[in-house]
């Protein structure tokens, strides 16, 4: 559960850093996702989590 944590911890890090580096590329990218159709954000959001998954067990090897 502390891994969970301290993974969920380090994506907030890289997204702030996102943000205070690129603030107008994240707005446009976010402004692009609040476009995109519903179903193409859900098959982007499950080739990220799949890619996770697949990550993490290498990684763990």
């Amino acid at each position: 559960m502390m891994n969970l944590l301290q993974t969920l911890a380090l994506v907030l890090v890289v997204e702030g850093i996102l943000w205070t580096l690129f603030p107008g590329m994240m707005r446009r990218a976010a402004a692009r996702a609040a476009e995109s159709d519903e179903g193409m954000l859900r098959y982007g959001g499950l080739a990220f989590a799949i890619t996770g998954v697949v990550a993490v067990w290498l990684l763990r090897g």
